[in-house]
């Protein structure tokens, strides 16, 4: 006769089960030295680290994260790494108070919520357990998991199937309430969804029985592509920036894929792939909000490109104040409709002046803030126009990203004489753009303003040369009269 579940003596292991006794033991003893472990670590930092909770002072403005100076980010790193060992064997502790008192394990996923945990922590020290049926010490089989074994398909084409179009619908939802709900381009979008639509495909795909590495990847790459495919052909965004997108996404699928491949192998996620999913569904929303209340401060980035030109600085100044038609582009990429520069007018002279510099998408007001004729021009930037026509077969859409997401704050023009009567023109561009990893865009967002500052400082060049040929032809000219 079967004997009932009794708690594996072993705390860390993730399988059996832990009784309220030990659950509470270890969680108040666990939270005794976490907790002096963060006072004697935020000590150097506040004055006030001996008060229970007080510790977290440093820490009070990290809501913003862009308003911790150098010390509190080194004490946030320190926090979060010395709590690492702790969530650890928190969450493994309670799983497994949940396999005791058989409640439902998904409601792991209380372990990350602020304030609400602590009303969790307290209900399971106080839960009486309930003997379980099972005499391997595995997870009963709870009601929701036998109902998602019917719902969940076991023939392989269909399982696949059910992968890749559900993982595509929850990255759409998430896709539509980061962008549209939050306004949010950043680490969620770019970083935690694909990431977490990888290992979701794959954990569902394997649901019933463990997949070879290869079918993994498929089924979490694969809802990437559609997901794509699906926001171009409903006029979500445009093609150029879904392809600007897509190495990062398909990377993180790829490491989500990864993982989801890895953990089906495990005692632990096999039984209790329900959590998971749940787990995977409530992180997605909490990285979205949580981010958008964070909303970090966008780094400036700076962009300087130079020429070297035959001709006087006088004549390569006369030019850089303003300058005719410049040809149509023969670059893809501003055929592809990223904006380009088509030419310059200024009303006026010295500081003050306006110069507009006119793009494919509308024209750049910039007001002069330093008139050094003929050295330097330099000027800040009071109206961006949009950045890019988006490639669609809709003819013309207006995502979000469009409106206030890139930022130029400012420019220059400086010239600097070299020898023989040559100059050297280097033209700077001071911006912002709120996506995130910052890292990743400003790659491309560098790229494209420098290929926009060549396409200026060539036809600059081109102009003044010119111009300078012509006034030493006419010079000779005159001479030999």
């Amino acid at each position: 006769m079967p004997q009932p579940s009794k708690p594996t003596a072993n705390i860390f292991r993730w399988d059996g089960t832990v009784g309220r006794q030990t659950y509470a033991l270890v969680g108040f003893l666990g939270f005794a030295i976490k907790h002096n472990i963060d006072r004697y670590l935020a000590g150097p930092y506040s004055p006030k680290a001996g008060v229970f909770f007080n510790y977290w002072v440093p820490l009070g403005k990290a809501a913003r994260l862009n308003h911790l100076n150098g010390g509190e980010k080194h004490l946030l790193f320190m926090l979060l790494l010395t709590a690492l060992p702790f969530i650890y064997v928190g969450v493994m502790l309670t799983l497994r108070r949940l396999r005791d008192a058989a409640a439902p394990l998904w409601l792991v996923c209380l372990f990350f919520i602020p304030f609400l945990n602590l009303i969790f922590f307290l209900i399971l020290c106080f839960l009486p357990s309930r003997p379980a049926a099972n005499p391997a010490h595995i997870a009963p089989p709870w009601p929701h998991v036998r109902a998602l074994d019917r719902v969940i398909p076991r023939d392989k084409l269909a399982i696949e199937l059910l992968s890749v179009f559900l993982t595509a619908g929850i990255g759409l939802a998430f896709l539509y309430l980061g962008i549209h709900a939050l306004g949010s381009y950043g680490w969620s979008l770019f970083i935690a969804l694909p990431f977490c639509m990888g290992m979701f495909s794959v954990l569902l795909y394997s649901y019933h029985e463990p997949r070879s590495f290869g079918e993994c990847m498929e089924v979490a790459l694969v809802p990437i592509l559609i997901l794509g495919v699906v926001i171009v052909g409903i006029a979500v965004e445009g093609i150029i920036c879904v392809m600007m997108a897509a190495p990062i996404a398909l990377f993180l699928a790829f490491l989500g894929g990864s993982v989801g491949a890895f953990i089906q192998h495990f005692h632990w996620g096999l039984h209790n792939r329900p959590a998971l999913f749940s787990a995977i569904l409530l992180v997605l929303p909490l990285a979205f909000i949580g981010e958008h209340a964070a909303a970090p401060k966008p780094p400036e980035f700076v962009v300087r490109s130079s020429v070297d030109i035959n001709a006087p600085r006088e004549k390569v100044w006369n030019q850089v104040m303003a300058f005719g038609e410049i040809a149509p582009p023969r670059e893809l990429l501003f055929r592809a409709g990223i904006a380009y520069p088509i030419r310059a007018e200024i009303t006026g002279s010295g500081v003050g002046a306006s110069r507009r510099c006119v793009f494919s998408t509308g024209p750049f007001v910039e007001p002069i803030t330093v008139w050094d004729e003929p050295r330097l021009l330099k000027f800040d930037v009071e109206v961006n126009p949009e950045p890019l026509n988006e490639l669609t077969p809709y003819g013309h859409i207006q995502p979000p990203h469009l409106h206030g997401y890139f930022i130029s704050h400012g420019g220059q023009f400086l010239l600097t004489a070299l020898p023989g009567g040559r100059t050297r023109l280097e033209g700077t561009t001071w911006y912002q753009h709120t996506m995130w990893p910052a890292t990743y865009w400003h790659w491309w967002s560098n790229y494209v303003i420098h290929r926009i500052h060549m396409r200026v400082l060539s036809h600059i060049r081109e102009r003044a040369e010119t111009t300078a040929v012509q006034a030493l032809a006419a010079s000779a000219v005159s001479r030999t009269r």
